[in-house]
């Protein structure tokens, strides 16, 4: 079978062409935690991602989700109902080009507090605290994803009004 071409964007939404043997596959999990009217988002050098990040091979979904969003955000939060998922091909910070599964989970805060502490190295070196962003400034903000991220958040609050 021949190798497909795929296009992958960087942060900066900078398009390369890469032979599909040149991916590393890697699911990824995020969590979308809303209170009050606010979002809880990564700072992530001048912009904000959604708390989340790549499934380890010998984790859970949820697991991962648990841990990552820990490592991020300081919290411990409960997994709730799928908000989004989709594939993204996208070229990291240090040139692996990537076939991401993306998704999306609500999330319930269940203890902790924010914190910075359980940053990996390699997030000590761009990620901030996370940060409580008023849901009617998001528009206004930037995101480091390749996501629509204000249809996620619009998702996200369609869930918790369906829930009430």
């Amino acid at each position: 079978m021949l190798n497909k071409k795929v296009i992958c964007h960087d942060i900066n939404d900078k398009e390369y062409e890469v032979d599909s043997s040149e991916l590393k596959f890697r699911p990824s999990v995020y969590g979308v935690i809303i209170k009050d009217d606010k979002i809880l988002l990564s700072g992530q050098w001048d912009g904000y991602d959604f708390p989340g990040g790549g499934v380890e091979i010998e984790e859970t979904v949820e697991e991962a989700l648990l841990r990552e969003v820990k490592e991020e955000t300081g919290l411990d939060v409960e997994k709730k109902e799928v908000v989004h998922c989709e594939t993204s091909f996208y070229k990291t910070t240090k040139g692996q080009c990537v076939n991401s599964v993306l998704v999306y989970f609500l999330c319930e805060i269940t203890g902790g507090e924010i914190s910075t502490e359980f940053f990996s190295e390699s997030e000590k070196e761009y990620a901030n605290a996370a940060e409580w962003i008023d849901i009617k400034d998001v528009e206004k903000i930037k995101f480091y994803n390749s996501i629509d991220s204000l249809e996620i958040i619009r998702k996200a609050e369609d869930i918790l009004k369906d829930n009430r």
